[in-house]
């Protein structure tokens, strides 16, 4: 049999012939700073798009929920771990998206996980954007329904494939509502729609939407769409740790019924919790920092002659894997980190950089990022 050692050999350096292995980077986060490699960067790669993780009343947030509760749940939160933090998040939480109550989960990940396969099983259809992030596909996956994916934001081929799919069963369609890696939106009024005529239940990844569309609501208040399932993350714009579910509260007491990765999961450290509500708190209060992420997207793809951003998120496309990781290295002899994506994290062929825009980057190096780029990398 062949060796586990040869076959993992060989898996790298095929990986590495095609410009796609890839290695951790030891990273120490500064505020927007990052030093890699001994070298102090402006980060324009990281998702903390309100400069929340850095900021002292979540750090003092976290450190009181230790000080009180410790620094683990200590068991899953259907067991001891259901600290009494969580209470006050997913009713902040519900509160902020306008639904009648919120589920806390231990990431992102392990939310779309344990909500798509507790919602749709063996009989129906699940149909998600071709775009849609990892863990809706391993959602769908785990299901282990008809799994269908229509076009990127194609609301027609959603339409066709929900038409001619859907057989017996219930249905159930996933988007992101901002495509982490493009940054675009979903057309939520449309698939709203098209969800209440063929009697589907709509669920929305709004990881990349919270604290910055919307006033801060996100993805869905954005649009003004009624969208019954919306799933998003603790750990970008909030700056800490965790995912969560806002819908209904038979929707929401469901998921402590059925959900594995909420019932096989420990709960989150106090900590996480504690900062995530921080958090919130301060969205509500400071508009304007939730706007400018945003703003400064837009600045920056008017002076690299892009198309308008229309979130956080800016793209640069350049195609071949080569060219994202010389285009990375070059910027980052200017002294900026703009991590190069490659495939299978994108499509073959559209390799990019992925620029995300904080509310806390100074104006001016926006600019001139804008420069380098429109100068001598487009």
């Amino acid at each position: 049999m062949e060796s586990i050692d040869r076959f993992a050999t060989e898996k790298l350096n095929e990986l590495a012939a095609r410009d796609l292995r890839r290695a951790l980077v030891e990273t120490r986060r500064e505020g927007i700073w990052t030093v890699r490699d001994g070298r102090r960067l402006l980060s324009f790669s990281c998702n903390d798009y309100l400069g929340l993780s850095q900021h002292p009343r979540l750090k003092q947030a976290a450190v009181a929920a230790i000080e009180h509760y410790g620094a683990g749940a200590g068991a899953s939160r259907l067991v001891t771990g259901n600290h009494p933090l969580y209470a006050e998040l997913e009713a902040h939480l519900a509160r902020l998206k306008g639904t009648e109550a919120a589920c806390v989960f231990g990431s992102g990940y392990l939310a779309n996980a344990g909500i798509v396969p507790s919602l749709a099983g063996p009989a129906d259809l699940v149909l998600l954007d071709e775009l849609s992030h990892a863990c809706l596909w391993a959602g769908a996956q785990l299901a282990r329904g008809r799994v269908m994916s229509f076009r990127h934001n194609d609301v027609g081929h959603a339409e066709d494939l929900l038409a001619t799919g859907r057989g017996r069963g219930r249905a159930l369609i996933l988007t992101d509502g901002v495509f982490s890696m493009d940054g675009d939106l979903a057309p939520l009024p449309a698939l709203a729609e098209l969800a209440r005529r063929y009697d589907a239940w709509l669920m929305l990844d709004d990881a990349h939407g919270l604290g910055v569309l919307g006033q801060g609501r996100g993805s869905v208040a954005a649009a003004g769409a009624a969208v019954p399932l919306q799933m998003g993350t603790l750990s970008k714009a909030l700056g800490s740790y965790g995912g969560y579910l806002c819908a209904s509260r038979p929707v929401i007491e469901l998921m402590a019924t059925r959900a594995r990765t909420l019932i096989y999961s420990t709960g989150l450290p106090p900590a996480c919790v504690a900062a995530a509500i921080a958090a919130l708190d301060i969205i509500a209060a400071e508009p304007q920092r939730v706007a400018r992420p945003l703003a400064l997207a837009r600045q920056f793809t008017k002076r690299a002659g892009l198309p308008e951003a229309t979130s956080a998120i800016v793209p640069v496309r350049l195609g071949q894997a080569k060219a994202a990781l010389a285009a990375s290295h070059f910027l980052a002899e200017q002294g900026f980190l703009v991590v190069a994506i490659r495939p299978p994290t994108v499509p073959a062929g559209t390799a990019r950089l992925r620029l995300a825009f904080t509310a806390d980057h100074p104006e001016d190096e926006v600019t001139r990022l804008a420069q380098l780029v429109r100068e001598h990398i487009l």
